[in-house]
């Protein structure tokens, strides 16, 4: 027996982590879809079982076998369901799920109803992501404004350009006593802060 049979889930587990994320993603949220179809099966007929036994007033539960899937959604409507799911970002991925449950839990819908909660759940986690999205962006740029004019403040209030003072050096000067100044550029003013005075 091989060592490397040993590690086969190690072969498994990478292609598994080299899947995109939007199809585990669809993958996730249509699981969870079809096990809240089965669920509000159960319970559907759970209610439809009481109700005949309320009504006739004897208990024939154990003489019914019911199917295990009777309700499916329709191959296009899976279709549009997956497509909604694929513009879920992973980050909303698990709040959907969760609020979709308490939508289940809240409303009770019966089971043709659920795939429309579900999509209406898709639906606002989409808008609020947009949202998210735009605040974000909003926030970016007024950072990036507020920056930028803080920079500017702060280099106007340290920096003081002083173009008529007495003791600027002419270009004749400076040539007339030999040297140039390597400090400035000579078509510009000289530039002092406040400390120099």
């Amino acid at each position: 027996m091989s060592i490397a049979s040993w590690f086969r889930w190690n072969e498994s587990y990478q292609r598994y982590s080299q899947r995109n994320p939007t199809d585990v993603i669809i993958e996730t949220l249509m699981m969870e879809l079809s096990w809240q179809l089965k669920q509000a099966e159960k319970v559907q007929r759970e209610r439809e079982d009481e109700y005949r036994r309320i009504k006739t007033g004897v208990d024939y539960n154990w003489l019914i076998s019911h199917p295990k899937n009777s309700y499916e959604v329709s191959p296009g409507e899976r279709l549009e369901l997956e497509e909604a799911c694929s513009k879920i970002h992973p980050s909303y991925c698990g709040p959907v799920v969760l609020r979709f449950r308490q939508a289940i839990a809240e409303y009770e819908p019966e089971v043709q109803e659920v795939s429309q909660l579900f999509r209406s759940v898709l639906q606002d986690a989409f808008e609020r992501m947009k949202e998210d999205h735009e605040t974000k962006k909003l926030t970016r740029q007024w950072n990036k404004k507020r920056t930028l004019s803080l920079s500017m403040m702060i280099f106007k209030s340290r920096v003081r350009i002083y173009p008529f003072s007495s003791n600027i050096k002419t270009v004749s000067e400076n040539v007339e006593q030999g040297f140039v100044s390597a400090r400035r550029v000579w078509s510009m003013p000289e530039f002092k802060t406040a400390k120099e005075f």
